[in-house]
């Protein structure tokens, strides 16, 4: 037995309550922050809606691996990202296996909101963030519901020795009717708030912990389907797994109390919803972004950059990693020394890029900002 009283051996699980009044004001906060954003996007024109919708989705792909201790490569993420939205970008690279994965999940979570949620279909997420049965160095079960032979499935932090358990999920040879049960809510209850479905959702898949691995991952890919199906369109312009990241040690306190609580879920859902907002409202750092680079190759795209600059100045408006050098210049475009600051000369004559005013071993360069 797990050594604590969980949630799901409560005698009515999984009847969840909550405070209808206690959630009025919120929720509708954020269904008004959700209408003007979605009033703004659709405001853009078709290409600036597709540049918000890659920068949303290529976010959510990342931060939702990163909440797990993993980093994926942002360039490779965005190119996987565009390929699937038919997007021709500069700088498109090839991507890895679990890159492909796990955009592939995301992009059928959200793009195909209004499918039914199936077995198979969790399984085909799971697999896809695994390719090759792999989690690191270890073999784990994929395209299936965990079996619990290396015994019950925990979650733990601390060193070797000292772990402290936050929480011990149910048996696995539960799994198969449990599940069952949480896929037929999912797709037949159609009387609640969506916000408060994607709440309950994500809650309720976290305490089952149905996979060997990839349960945060699969958890939150439940949140994004939930919130298209509440926008009733496939275009993501909010990433709430980049507002969970940014609330991760709150996220993971909450959801630990809410699984040691009771079925009253009201303190869960009242999170759930403020962090909602806050990913909404994060949203205007995307809007913002997308209408500068507009602003800026509005103004510059007759200055007749070749490739290489092209390459490095979408680089310098999306996600570049760190200070741009001459160095650097040369290894992302594969030419000389001599021919990046070439490059970089002619930019800076276009005032289009400056050397940086801060000083250090090596010179760096910017983007001169557009007024």
């Amino acid at each position: 037995m797990p050594i604590k009283p969980y949630i799901y051996q409560k005698p009515d699980w999984p009847t969840f309550r909550w405070s209808n009044e206690e959630l009025i004001t919120p929720l509708a906060k954020a269904r008004n922050l959700q209408g003007n954003l979605v009033g703004k996007m659709q405001g853009l024109g078709f290409d600036l809606q597709n540049e918000a919708v890659l920068e949303t989705i290529t976010q959510d792909v990342i931060k939702s691996t990163e909440i797990e201790g993993e980093k994926l490569d942002p360039n490779q993420v965005r190119s996987s990202v565009a390929r699937r939205l038919g997007m021709q970008v500069s700088g498109m690279i090839k991507s890895d296996h679990n890159v492909e994965g796990a955009v592939e999940m995301l992009m059928d979570a959200t793009q195909n909101f209004d499918e039914k949620l199936t077995k198979v279909r969790l399984y085909g997420w799971q697999n896809a963030l695994f390719p090759g049965g792999m989690s690191g160095i270890n073999k784990i079960s994929v395209g299936k519901w965990r079996d619990d032979k290396k015994g019950p499935m925990i979650v733990v932090s601390g060193p070797i020795g000292k772990e402290k358990i936050h929480f011990e999920a149910i048996a696995a040879e539960k799994l198969p009717e449990e599940m069952k049960t949480f896929l037929k809510w999912f797709n037949d209850e159609n009387s609640l708030d969506p916000f408060i479905k994607a709440g309950i959702a994500h809650l309720w898949f976290e305490t089952l912990h149905p996979f060997d691995d990839g349960n945060g991952r699969v958890g939150r890919a439940l949140i994004d389907l939930l919130l298209a199906r509440a926008d009733d369109i496939p275009k993501r312009y909010y990433s709430m797994s980049s507002q969970i990241k940014v609330q991760k040690n709150e996220y993971e306190s909450i959801l630990e109390k809410s699984q040691q609580g009771t079925l009253d879920i009201t303190k869960w859902l009242l999170w759930f919803v403020q962090c909602l907002q806050n990913s909404l409202q994060a949203s205007d750092n995307i809007l913002v972004k997308v209408l500068y680079k507009h602003k800026f190759w509005s103004k510059h795209n007759s200055d007749n950059q070749n490739a290489r600059q092209r390459k490095i100045l979408n680089m310098l408006l999306d996600n570049f990693d760190g200070k741009l050098t001459t160095k650097k210049w040369g290894k992302i475009c594969k030419c000389s020394h001599d021919t990046a600051l070439r490059d970089i000369q002619s930019l800076i004559e276009k005032k289009i890029l400056q050397k940086e005013k801060a000083g250090g071993r090596s010179t760096n360069y910017e983007l001169v900002y557009i007024k």
